[in-house]
């Protein structure tokens, strides 16, 4: 019966942190930056991970403007906060995964419940100061 468990899809409520949305929701950055160091995000996926392999967290989506090669990375407290027009797979992350993700990826600026309800926008500098405090 575990093993099934283990299996099972999360549920939609799952693919949410209510800290991250309280914080949001109050446009609060200490609390934003406690809420991403302590808890979890929702991610945008291309392609998610497979479900039989624990280190495959998928292929993360990321926006690059095509006027100046800027790229963004897109964070949301909840799933349902995630736009239509993206593609449809999010994954939930650590605050260990993003500070490695920032460390990695030449990301230029990060945006948080873009279409709302409460959205806000973050150098990865400022995020990487807040996860490492």
């Amino acid at each position: 019966m575990a093993a099934k468990r283990a299996k099972k899809k999360p549920a939609p409520e799952e693919f949410r942190s209510d800290a991250l949305a309280q914080a949001l929701e109050k446009q609060d950055i200490a609390a934003v930056a406690l809420a991403l160091r302590n808890g979890t995000t929702v991610v945008p996926l291309v392609k998610p991970g497979a479900r039989d392999n624990p280190l495959d967290s998928g292929e993360v989506w990321t926006y690059r403007d095509p006027s100046s090669g800027d790229l963004a990375l897109l964070l949301f407290s909840d799933a349902k906060n995630k736009p239509e027009n993206l593609p449809p797979g999010v994954g939930i992350f650590s605050a260990a995964w993003l500070r490695s993700f920032l460390g990695a990826h030449p990301i230029t600026t990060v945006f948080l419940d873009i279409a709302g309800p409460h959205p806000m926008q973050a150098s990865p500098a400022d995020l990487l100061k807040a996860l490492e405090a």
